[in-house]
């Protein structure tokens, strides 16, 4: 597994990189938002690892740049901007996590792994999911509807898989943060319902038949059965706390 860090603290960045290194990862560093574009952009990475606040280009135009041109590798966001509406930007944005400084190196090792895993699967399970004329192929990471391509985030593939590998079932808005963050968020966010929403944009919003419902009160649930209008995602979808 190859891992590109984009700091510019000296420190912090060496100490990155040392501990990735000895927990055997292969580890490229780039010291400059225009740096790490750079590498993103050229070279083959399974996971970045992204500060905010950088000389040339900062973090958020970087991730914009990088989903604009449809890389899909995980980014893991570790900054010391540790405000809520930072948060939610980064992971509104398109980054797959978000990791506080200063961090125990303990816990982003997990964060790594967990993100680095979400792309393998067993031999013995299925390699494609599917529900009515939507298609989740896990071998080759691509996602269809009616045979019309549809370009997700890393963080946006693990959501759909979430839902095509329980159709029917509502989904609590915890279980979605546990099962696809790996972690709890605070009660006064929305990120479940902007990653819901930004999905529902890709899969469902080009499409007559909407396969994403909400469950007011309760959650979310991918099943055939079209949902309802006065059920549709908008700006009144759903109370801002995770239930």
């Amino acid at each position: 597994m190859r891992i590109l860090i984009v700091e510019d603290e000296t420190k912090t960045g060496n100490y990155l990189r040392q501990g990735l290194q000895e927990a055997g990862f292969n580890v490229d560093l780039a010291r400059s938002g225009p740096d790490g574009l750079h590498l993103a952009l050229t070279e083959d990475h399974d996971l970045l690892i992204l500060d905010v606040m950088l000389p040339g280009i900062d973090g958020w135009q970087v991730l914009k740049t990088l989903r604009d041109a449809r890389r899909g590798m995980p980014v893991l966001f570790l900054t010391a901007r540790d405000q809520v509406e930072d948060r939610v930007r980064g992971l509104e944005a398109g980054a797959d996590d978000y990791l506080i400084k200063p961090f125990a190196f303990a816990e982003l090792l997990a964060r790594v792994r967990t993100l680095l895993r979400r792309g393998r699967t067993p031999e013995t399970a299925p390699t494609l999911l599917k529900v009515a004329d939507l298609e989740l192929d896990l071998l080759s990471r691509r996602a269809s509807r009616a045979g019309r391509r549809i370009d997700l985030t890393a963080r946006e593939f693990a959501l759909l898989e979430l839902f095509l590998r329980r159709p029917g079932e509502v989904l609590p808005r915890s279980l979605i943060a546990s099962q696809v963050w790996d972690m709890n968020f605070d009660s006064d966010t929305n990120v479940i319902e902007v990653a819901v929403r930004r999905l529902r944009a890709k899969m469902d919003d080009p499409f007559t038949r909407r396969l994403i419902r909400t469950v007011r009160g309760m959650g979310y649930v991918l099943e055939e059965a079209e949902a309802k209008e006065e059920e549709a995602a908008g700006p009144g979808d759903a109370p801002s706390c995770i239930s």
